[in-house]
């Protein structure tokens, strides 16, 4: 079955080289997920630690699992939305995220308790979706679904695109009490599987995708399963299904 690692496989390489992690470092993971960036980082900090949350139970459960697998003695994870979370002041050197920041319900808030977490001059580095209409995995998945150009307004805490315009993700970072802010171009495709029934089987999982087939009736979910194949199959080949995508790596420091 494909996962949200595997889908994110090229992403996660460009990620890992801009963290730049040493080995005395302390590491906090913002919306880590199943903890493979953390965990990642718990390797590199040797003789630091690492911390990751995020504000799924099920996925936390599954991180401590593998951490636990493979023997980690310096990482840990905490149930807990970042927004409000309390972190100790100071407590870290980096603050990391690979598409874990964008779901906000107030992201000022939540950037600037992130920002008291990370001490004076510590760095904070997070991957973010550019705009949706850069985006072939959402502009052929909307379209498949009959949504409309620009795709469906999402409520506040559900856009995957919310930090994706440079001059809003400057102020607000420079209101949480970071500076430097800097946004390199991570221009590599999504994995979605290494056949067309993969990729179906992993895209039907997309909340935007359940939503509307829920919404259909079972003609109308029929005809929208059958626009996703194909698709699907348009963009499949001996390598597997890939889309294309655009993402920010922002980097930032601590005033």
């Amino acid at each position: 079955m494909i996962d949200y690692d595997a889908e994110l496989r090229l992403h996660n390489e460009q990620f890992r080289a801009a963290l730049g992690i040493r080995a005395t470092d302390r590491v906090l993971d913002i919306g880590c997920g199943t903890g493979q960036t953390t965990r990642a980082a718990a390797l590199v900090t040797s003789a630091g630690d690492a911390l990751g949350v995020d504000i799924d139970g099920e996925m936390i459960a599954r991180a401590r699992e593998l951490a636990d697998r493979e023997g980690l003695p310096n990482v840990r994870f905490e149930l807990g939305d970042a927004q409000t979370h309390f972190f100790p002041s100071d407590a870290f050197d980096i603050a990391i995220s690979r598409f874990g920041t964008m779901f906000f319900s107030d992201p000022d808030l939540a950037f600037r308790n992130i920002a008291r977490a990370v001490r004076a001059d510590g760095r904070f580095v997070m991957l973010v979706w550019q705009a949706h209409d850069l985006n072939e995995w959402a502009v052929a998945i909307d379209q498949a679904l009959g949504v409309g150009e620009g795709g469906v307004a999402a409520a506040p805490g559900s856009d995957p695109f919310s930090l994706a315009e440079p001059p809003m993700v400057r102020r607000i970072l420079s209101a949480a009490g970071f500076a430097d802010s800097d946004f390199h171009d991570v221009d590599v495709p999504v994995y979605y599987g290494h056949d067309v029934d993969a990729a179906l089987a992993f895209v039907g999982r997309f909340a935007n995708v359940r939503e509307v087939l829920s919404r259909s009736g079972p003609r109308a979910a029929g005809t929208i399963l059958a626009r996703l194949r194909a698709m699907l199959e348009s963009r499949a080949s001996e390598r597997g299904v890939w889309l294309g995508s655009r993402a920010w790596i922002v980097t930032a420091r601590r005033r």
